[in-house]
């Protein structure tokens, strides 16, 4: 068997491995540029929040009043919202249909109480969906970046006493124009259940977000020195000779826990820094799926039978044209009016030439 050969059967056995991960709903994704530079571990009183990973700089703001996201719980949100984003391809998210079965699905329990999770949860929540992110590259010779928001509007509904009764409203999250089209073009895959088991570590999530990041394309050997990776993983320590062995004793104890579920990651700890060697990919590097619409909830035993307008020759629309349809049908619910027009489409069968066209075209004959 030649190498090629080789290589083809390893990428079939990653794709079948993919497929098996969505079936089990394992498949998820994650946010490319909050992985090269992270969010706080811990509490801090400042209300704005800097971290570099060479020529890329990270800066995060926040109102005081509900002061940085920082810990897992805004890391497991993230990672939902990007799934949810590209499962859907929708920035309007539903947060489920009740407190309970949303927390299921993050892996936390729904809990009241000062130190519950629910408590955790809005707070973190509210923090990370007022927060401003700001990016930039900068060497010698260019500078550039750009800013966003991470939702653009939100409405969450809390029933802590009664975490599975069903709230009055819906619980929903409307992704930022900026960052839904980042996350909807650029997604990072990651093993859902991957991120469950490291849920209690915030540096381990971040680990295994970045060496997963960096398997998907790493080519050679590379060494990462420790005064970077203290940059870019620990704001939290010290720039100083102890501050410096505590964030290694730290990430050290994280990779260990990242190695115990991406066993196949060639990364080692070596005198000057962290070596990484090329590795297989944690999770397929593949097409995301195309599932718009609701997200489907899927069993290994029986696959999902997709509807004509929710397969890979679907009809896709543009952001902007919720926007637009938002303006040309004042006050109707344009992401129910997007259904209604999927359905006559595959009643008729008729592909349009131009869907955002024929979309908002049809909000308006809906508003007359």
């Amino acid at each position: 068997m030649d190498r090629k050969e080789l290589q083809k059967i390893m990428i079939e056995s990653l794709a079948i491995e993919a497929e098996d991960a969505k079936r089990a709903g394992r498949l998820g994704y994650m946010a490319r540029a909050l992985v090269q530079a992270t969010l706080p571990h811990k509490a801090t009183s400042a209300n704005e929040f800097h971290r570099e990973n060479g020529v890329f700089s990270l800066t995060i703001l926040a109102p005081s009043k509900v002061g940085l996201p920082y810990g897992s719980i805004p890391r497991l949100l993230l990672s939902w919202m990007t799934t949810e984003a590209v499962y859907t391809r929708s920035p309007l998210l539903e947060l489920g249909p009740t407190l309970s079965a949303f927390m299921t699905e993050l892996g936390l329990a729904p809990r009241g109480g000062k130190r519950g999770d629910i408590t955790r949860l809005k707070k973190q929540a509210e923090s990370l969906f007022c927060s401003t992110i700001s990016c930039q590259y900068s060497d010698n010779k260019t500078s550039q970046g750009g800013g966003f928001r991470i939702t653009k509007d939100y409405t969450l509904w809390w029933t802590p006493k009664s975490p599975e009764q069903l709230p009055l409203w819906k619980s929903t999250v409307t992704l930022s124009t900026d960052f839904f089209n980042e996350i909807i073009e650029r997604p990072l895959p990651v093993d859902m259940a991957a991120l469950k088991a490291l849920k209690r570590s915030p540096m381990s999530l971040d680990i295994y977000f970045w060496i997963t990041y960096r398997m998907s394309y790493l080519q050679k050997d590379t060494v990462i020195p420790w005064p970077l990776l203290q940059g870019q993983f620990g704001a939290d320590y010290a720039q100083t000779p102890q501050g410096q062995r505590d964030f290694k004793k730290k990430f050290l104890l994280g990779l260990k826990k990242v190695h115990s579920i991406y066993e196949s990651a060639k990364v080692f700890a070596v005198d000057n820094g962290l070596l990484l060697k090329p590795s297989p990919p944690h999770v397929a590097k593949r097409p995301a799926p195309i599932l718009e619409g609701a997200r489907q909830k899927a069993s290994t035993s029986n696959p999902p039978v997709l509807p004509p307008m929710m397969t890979s020759s679907g009809v896709f629309l543009q952001t902007e044209t919720f926007e637009k349809a938002k303006r040309v049908a004042p006050g109707m619910d344009v992401y129910y009016l997007e259904q209604e027009w999927r359905e006559w489409i595959a009643k008729t069968g008729k592909r349009p030439d131009n869907p955002d066209a024929a979309f908002i075209g049809f909000c308006k004959r809906k508003a007359k």
